[in-house]
Formats: structure tokens, C-alpha cells, sequence
């Protein structure tokens, strides 16, 4: 038979340690927890530091950069082209007149070593607009060419990988013919017969944001795509629907921003507004890769288009996955 004492001070202990796992678990659960931040992606080409140190250049050392200081024009390509003989290319250069003034396109290549031939092209325009020092538009574009051509140096490709800075893309020589350099590059590329496989524009691609309703649209669009302007767009015209749905599917594999596509008719606003259009005219399908520009862009054009205004998580991780699809469109074998 049980000793009621003994079971008495069982309960009371047992009473004395609930009360003690009460209070403790009470102290706990009030107690202020620390919050980790989210660990940044890994960045292994250090391909951030080397966009800043670009842009940084392009848009503050050198500055506003077009035909109304043609000193600055001609010492920013020979930064682009000094840049890339410092990574072992050889630089051609296409010079061309415009008021009196020798512009000049710069080209670079990775020879294909199977089908050199069949070319692969990046492009970006290096000039700003007037009264701008030209930050997003289009020290970035300019920055993923050249981040892109240190990337791809030294590596062999069935395909050849032609890389080509522009001048002249911004009014009022944009749509210019023999004014415009991509202009006088793409004619030069016709009556050369240069097969072209890929022609990518990159223009205007280093601002993202995270705020609701940030991200416009040309009429109509609106209901089809995100309000918020945390994206990079990939734009054609129709006939170059092809190039583009095999760009971005690439491109999805290789970066977790996300990635949104358009094949428009090429005389809606803003769809042809960069360099691809100048392709266009020759009969080439072409894109254009950017974060919209004025469509979500508030320093669009602007003296305020200055380096602070990047975002260079997300832009670094665009112009690694970039690197990467263009990569496997030069490796095609077929």
C-alpha cells in the first residue's frame, strides 16, 4: 500500500519543476531574438566590384560622353579599348565621320576554333546623352560587355564571340544613317554576309527595385506583366521571337533574377530604342537586354543618372547568368 506522505512530496516536486519549465519557457519566448541577414549570392568573378569600378570610371572619372565633348567621346574608347588589349584582345577599330568629327566602333573576339564563321554578338553604346554623365545608360551596358569579354577570354568555342562598343546611339544621331555607329556597323556586317546567330543589345540595365508599382509599360501591356520593377527585360521585334525565346529559356537556367520577355511589333515605344534596331534594318533578328529604362528609371536622360542609383547585386548576378547563356549559344554545334 502506497505511503501518502511519500506521494504528497512526489506531487510537490513534480508541481516546484512544471512551475520552473513555465517560467523559463516564458523568459524564452520573450526574449529578443537576433535576426541573421540573408548572406548575399556568392560573387566568384568578383563581377560587382568590377562593374563599380567601370561605371565609376566611365561616369565620374571621364563624365558626360558624346559628339558636345568629343575629347571625352574619344578617351572613353580609348579606355574600352585599352581595357581589353589589357586581356589579351586585339582591338579593330571602325572609324566613321559625323560633323566633322572621326567616330569610332570598337570590335573584340573569341574566334570559334570549329565554326568561326557563325557569330555570336554583344553589343552596347558608350556614349550618354547630353547633360548626362551616363551611369545606367549606358555605363552598364558597357560594363557587362566588357565584365563579358574578361569572362570568356581564353576559353574556346566552336562559334566566334564578337564583342562591339558603339558610339553614337544616343539623339540626335539615334536612327541616323551614317550617324549612328551600330548603324554603320550592321551595314558593314550585311554586305560582309556575316552570319549572325545571336545579336544582343545590352542597354541600360543596372537599376532594380523592390517597390510596389514602380514598373510602367507602353499602352496595352500593362495587364501582362509586373508592377514592380524587379526584372530584367529581354525585348525583339516579331521576327525575332525565335532568338528571343531561346535566349531567355538559356538565360533562366543559369540566374535566379527573374527574367521577363517581349515580342512586339517594332514601332511600339521603347522597343526599338537601342542598338537591335540598327540589326533589324539589315534583315538580322536581334534583342535587347535591360531593365527597361524609362519604364521604371527615374534618372532616365537625367544629370541624376549617377553610379549610386545601381543596384549591383542583381545587375552582377544579370551579367554572370549572361555570360554564361551566351557561352552555350557560342558552344552550339549543329
Amino acid at each position: 500500500m502506497s505511503n501518502p506522505l511519500l506521494i504528497a512530496m512526489k506531487a510537490c516536486r513534480v508541481a516546484s519543476i512544471l512551475a520552473f519549465l513555465t517560467a523559463t519557457s516564458s523568459l524564452i519566448a520573450q526574449a529578443p531574438v537576433k535576426e541573421i541577414p540573408p548572406k548575399e549570392p556568392s560573387d566568384p568573378h568578383n563581377t560587382s566590384e568590377r562593374l563599380r569600378e567601370i561605371i565609376v570610371h566611365l561616369s565620374q572619372t571621364i563624365g558626360e560622353r558624346n559628339l558636345t565633348k568629343p575629347k571625352k567621346l574619344n578617351e572613353t574608347a580609348d579606355y574600352i579599348e585599352k581595357s581589353l588589349e589589357s586581356q589579351g584582345y586585339s582591338i579593330e577599330r571602325q572609324p566613321f565621320q559625323v560633323s566633322g568629327y572621326e567616330c569610332n566602333n570598337l570590335i573584340a573576339e573569341v574566334v570559334g576554333n570549329d565554326k568561326p564563321k557563325e557569330i555570336v554578338l554583344v553589343g552596347a553604346h558608350y556614349d550618354s546623352a547630353r547633360g548626362t554623365p551616363g551611369a545606367n545608360d549606358n555605363g552598364s551596358g558597357l560594363a557587362a560587355l566588357m565584365v563579358i569579354a574578361q569572362q570568356m577570354r581564353g576559353k574556346q568555342f566552336p562559334r566566334t564571340i564578337r564583342f562591339v562598343a558603339f558610339s553614337n546611339e544616343e539623339p540626335p544621331y539615334f536612327q541616323r544613317d551614317g550617324q549612328m555607329g551600330s548603324m554603320v556597323y550592321a551595314k558593314a556586317c550585311r554586305q560582309r554576309r556575316d552570319d549572325l546567330k545571336m545579336v544582343l543589345s545590352l542597354e541600360t540595365m543596372g537599376y532594380f527595385t523592390d517597390a510596389p508599382d514602380s514598373q510602367k509599360y507602353p499602352p496595352l501591356l500593362a495587364a501582362m506583366y509586373p508592377s514592380t520593377g524587379n526584372f530584367i527585360g529581354f525585348v525583339s521585334d516579331i521576327k525575332s521571337k525565335p532568338q528571343l525565346t531561346a535566349a531567355v529559356k538559356c538565360f533562366r537556367k543559369h540566374c535566379t533574377v527573374d527574367a521577363q520577355s517581349a515580342s512586339l511589333p517594332s514601332e511600339l515605344q521603347g522597343v526599338g530604342w537601342s542598338d537591335h534596331w540598327s540589326f533589324w534594318q539589315e534583315g538580322y533578328m536581334g534583342l535587347m537586354v535591360t531593365d527597361t529604362a524609362l519604364f521604371r528609371y527615374p534618372h532616365y536622360h537625367a544629370p541624376t543618372d549617377t553610379v549610386d542609383k545601381i543596384e549591383f547585386v542583381r545587375y552582377a548576378q544579370v551579367v554572370d547568368g549572361l555570360a554564361k547563356m551566351i557561352a552555350d549559344f557560342a558552344n552550339v554545334q549543329e
